[in-house]
């Protein structure tokens, strides 16, 4: 029985060993397979990797260049700045030195100007005080001569017998009675001629001037009418009535010469006044 039964397990074991030998085949199969895979997969991912990096470093050394020639360009532009500022800063110090000594040169000719003015003004004022002084001394000097003709001027009776008022013998006391302002004035002087001047409101006509007596004769045109003073006295009031109010006239000759005489022609404050013609 036990002979029987050996010959089928012998033949048992044999399949057996054949399958593990064949799996044991095929795992050596696919492990070199997958080293293989693997290798050639490493190498594959080494090379890229070389090829990056060789390009990594090409663009590194590229950029690395870039960078030098920035910084040279930099370096060149801080210079030419630097350069370009310092000029700047040398114009600008020249500037500022020249600007002031303009402003130095104005502040003196302006001190300067300021004493000659100041010196100017003084001399105006030291003039000016001294012509002050001056019209007070004209003015009290002035006063005086218009105090003195005052007294010296007088009353008469005219030729009407009707007292006059202040009657003046000079020029001087002329000037004194317009400046009074009492009456109207009119100065004269009147040659011997063949017709009338106006004086005035009214025309006086020169007959005779006798020096030696100081005796003269004039005709008097008024209001249409002739009225002759004859013979009459030098500073001696010549009266006679002129105007629609019949107001009093007054003549005083108070110099004479051959044939000429100079005096005044008075009237009163309300009396008529000569139209000025215009001459243009």
């Amino acid at each position: 029985m036990t002979d029987e039964t050996q010959p089928y397990a012998v033949a048992d074991a044999a399949p057996q060993g054949n399958g593990l030998r064949n799996a044991v085949l095929i795992i050596a199969v696919l492990y070199v397979i997958g080293s293989t895979w693997f290798m050639f997969d490493s190498r594959s991912r080494l090379e890229k990797l070389e090829s990056r990096q060789a390009a990594a470093e090409s663009a590194a050394g590229e950029l690395g260049q870039r960078l030098t020639s920035t910084q040279a360009d930099v370096k060149a532009s801080n210079q030419a700045l630097a350069q370009r500022v310092g000029m700047t800063q040398k114009d600008l110090a020249a500037r500022t030195t020249a600007l002031r000594r303009e402003q130095e040169k104005a502040e003196q000719r302006l001190s300067e100007e300021q004493k000659q003015q100041i010196t100017s003004v003084t001399g105006e004022v030291a003039g000016v005080k001294s012509d002050v002084g001056s019209v007070k001394s004209d003015v009290a000097n002035t006063r005086s001569e218009l105090e003195a003709t005052k007294a010296r001027l007088e009353r008469m009776n005219g030729d009407l017998g009707i007292q006059s008022g202040l009657i003046a013998k000079t020029r001087d006391d002329l000037d004194y009675l317009k400046h009074k302002g009492d009456r109207n004035y009119y100065e004269f002087t009147l040659g011997k001629t063949k017709s009338p001047s106006p004086v005035g409101t009214v025309s006086l006509q020169l007959k005779k001037a006798d020096v030696k007596r100081g005796k003269y004769t004039l005709a008097v045109l008024a209001d249409d009418k002739t009225i002759e003073k004859k013979d009459k006295n030098m500073n001696e009031p010549v009266q006679f009535y002129s105007g629609r109010d019949r107001q009093l006239f007054e003549i005083v000759v108070f110099g004479m010469e051959k044939d000429k005489v100079t005096g005044y022609l008075s009237t009163p404050k309300g009396a008529p006044v000569p139209v000025e013609v215009n001459k243009n």
